[in-house]
């Protein structure tokens, strides 16, 4: 009790060490390089998707942006890297991209068996299909014996044998290895369903589909799919920078910071939000970090409400309700540990 006493009294800066013990080979890297590479699904709109000019948008975008602006103070200084469902994960265990955010449901095999670790859930997302209006399929329980496109060695297959099996259904797999092949042989009715993460459907309807109105996303979901950022196993220092890049961003949405409101939210007499800013040192210390990363990440970036709204929500083509992913202050699941 002393000793606990004696730390409160003395002041975080005080008890932090001069550097991180714990540092790993990713962040030294990227700033050899002057960028993060980030590794992301090919073309997802909302999430991650490259306009003709080559500029990437969208909610996992922006938390590569979040990352690199806690990193280097510059959210630009990012590469991305377009990864294949199947090649994903490799890319990341063989160094070629320092982190991904890539649609990836974060799952115990995935966490345990493969040599990473899920830093930090970022979309809670479930699996569903998409139909031609046409069939006259109104829920998953009338799929029995359907054509179902899909790619092979994903979650995305193993949610679909699980619950078919469950329900006693029948269904035929049309694999793919790349999801614009699969996306165009739905399209051209070569199969009766497509299946993947809800928001992707919504995405693929609105951009892909000849007539969205001729297409319907059931609304029942079979599964869970907490989309997470993915990092490699025993990096810590690089993990807790993204992790706490991502809470900073749900923090700040919490307290109605924004990208508009930053400066003024850093000359208010709140320890919170001095802590969090940068304004009182210690919090940047910690992660090995200058003590301007968060209020980097919320001045370029935004905070988590900001980039839901422009990327996926209700200021976006797609238009998904929030959900799950609001803030636990409004009944949702995002919450952000004290950032303390």
């Amino acid at each position: 009790m002393r000793k606990l006493i004696l730390t409160a009294a003395i002041g975080l800066a005080a008890v932090l060490p001069a550097h991180r013990a714990d540092a790993g080979p990713t962040l030294d890297a990227a700033k050899a390089r002057g960028q993060l590479v980030c590794g992301v699904a090919a073309d997802v709109q909302g999430f991650t998707r490259a306009d003709s000019q080559g500029k990437w948008s969208g909610l996992g975008v922006d938390l590569c942006r979040a990352t690199a602006a806690a990193i280097f103070g510059d959210a630009q200084k990012v590469e991305f890297v377009a990864l294949d469902a199947t090649k994903r994960f490799p890319a990341l265990q063989a160094g070629e991209v320092d982190m991904l955010a890539s649609n990836s449901t974060f799952t115990l095999a995935r966490d345990a068996a493969l040599g990473l670790d899920f830093a930090a859930i970022y979309y809670y997302d479930g699996q569903g299909f998409l139909v031609p209006r046409k069939l006259g399929k109104r829920t998953v329980k009338d799929l029995n014996g359907v054509s179902i496109c899909l790619q092979p060695g994903t979650t995305t297959e193993a949610n679909v044998v699980d619950f078919f099996q469950k329900n006693k259904m029948t269904f035929k797999v049309l694999p793919f290895d790349k999801v614009e092949d699969m996306r165009k042989a739905f399209f051209e009715g070569k199969c009766d369903a497509l299946t993947a993460d809800l928001s992707n459907l919504y995405a693929t309807r609105v951009a892909y589909a000849p007539n969205p109105n001729d297409f319907l996303v059931l609304a029942q979901a079979i599964s869970k799919e907490p989309l997470a950022l993915v990092v490699r196993h025993g990096d810590n220092q690089f993990a807790d920078i993204v992790r706490w890049s991502l809470f900073a961003m749900l923090e700040a949405e919490e307290y109605g910071i924004t990208s508009m409101n930053v400066d003024q939210a850093a000359a208010m007499d709140h320890p919170l939000l001095k802590r969090m800013l940068g304004v009182t040192p210690g919090m940047g210390k910690a992660l090995g970090v200058d003590e301007k990363w968060a209020y980097n990440i919320i001045k370029q970036v935004g905070n988590y409400g900001q980039s839901f709204d422009r990327n996926v929500g209700s200021n976006s083509p797609l238009k998904i309700p929030r959900g799950l992913n609001t803030l636990w202050t409004q009944g949702g699941l995002h919450y952000a540990p004290p950032i303390r």
